[in-house]
């Protein structure tokens, strides 16, 4: 069973037809025919089913298409491994990342990695979780940043610390001082604004603090929200990194302790697919020291 042959039965199986599956890969038809033929006779078995206007897969035909898929994936990626030895790590890396990650955590780790392999270049996605997880999904991008919760069937990831959540104002909704903290009950006589995300715990945690909160807006998105805060319309909570957005503006920052509302970040990437190495080097950069040991 050669490489060559697997790549022409994945052909066939993806164009469901002999002729255009030649086509696609600029051969002839009998050529293609026989290597199926050749192929079937070697692993002993029936693949495809043949009929005038296309051919389907047979039970042994779907198990060796996935094993398929995964040999020439695996081929590929250790020809660019075996390639990287002799020419240095290279390429590009596309990474999706929520608003506040590409503000606040990512920068740095693109420093720190851009001085080890120079060679690699970057294209980054910003957007919401959702819009993060869609691009993962489609293969568009190889890695994202993005909010928990996803689903762990789908993607591996690596969890990053957590972060508190904060209440965020135009002054001088919090009296003279800016720092410090408050309790999410201080907060019930103002309108608050709320990432969708978010919405169902803070709403939890106001129920169980006896109250109802005046919520004047939801958002997909953490930045219209913190506009609207500066605009004094309400009371922002968000994600303590995303008050990076808006550096050195005018917009009063508490901790909201009590309760101690946190949220989680992850790098993920889809179970699916194997990583590039430039991905897998990516990613080694945010596991904790005895992970990778």
């Amino acid at each position: 069973m050669e490489f060559r042959q697997l790549k022409y039965f994945l052909t066939v199986a993806e164009e469901g037809q002999i002729t255009k599956a030649a086509e696609r890969l600029h051969i002839t038809q009998p050529p293609l025919s026989q290597q199926l033929i050749l192929l079937e006779r070697e692993l002993g078995v029936k693949l495809l089913e043949r009929n005038r206007k296309q051919v389907t897969l047979t039970e042994a035909g779907h198990v060796l298409r996935k094993r398929a898929e995964q040999m020439l994936e695996l081929m590929r990626v250790t020809t660019d491994e075996i390639r990287e030895v002799a020419g240095g790590v290279n390429g590009k890396l596309i990474i999706g990342t929520i608003t506040s990650s590409g503000r606040s955590i990512l920068p740095e780790h693109i420093q720190e990695f851009h001085k080890l392999y120079p060679k690699v270049s970057f294209d980054l996605r910003q957007g919401e979780t959702r819009s993060i997880l869609e691009l993962l999904q489609a293969g568009i991008i190889e890695l994202g940043i993005v909010r928990f919760p996803f689903d762990f069937t789908l993607y591996d990831f690596i969890a990053l610390p957590e972060e508190p959540m904060v209440a965020v104002a135009k002054p001088p909704v919090f009296g003279e001082t800016c720092g410090g903290s408050v309790r999410l009950d201080e907060l019930r006589s103002e309108a608050l604004l709320i990432h969708r995300r978010h919405e169902n715990i803070i709403l939890e945690y106001c129920h169980q603090m006896g109250f109802e909160p005046d919520i004047l807006c939801t958002s997909d998105d953490i930045t219209p929200l913190l506009i609207w805060a500066r605009l004094g319309l309400g009371i922002a909570i968000v994600p303590q990194s995303s008050v990076h957005i808006f550096v050195g503006s005018a917009l009063c920052v508490r901790q909201i302790t009590s309760p101690l509302i946190t949220t989680t970040r992850a790098v993920i990437w889809h179970k699916k697919r194997v990583l590039s190495p430039v991905a897998a080097r990516f990613v080694e950069m945010f596991r904790e020291p005895d992970e990778k040991s």
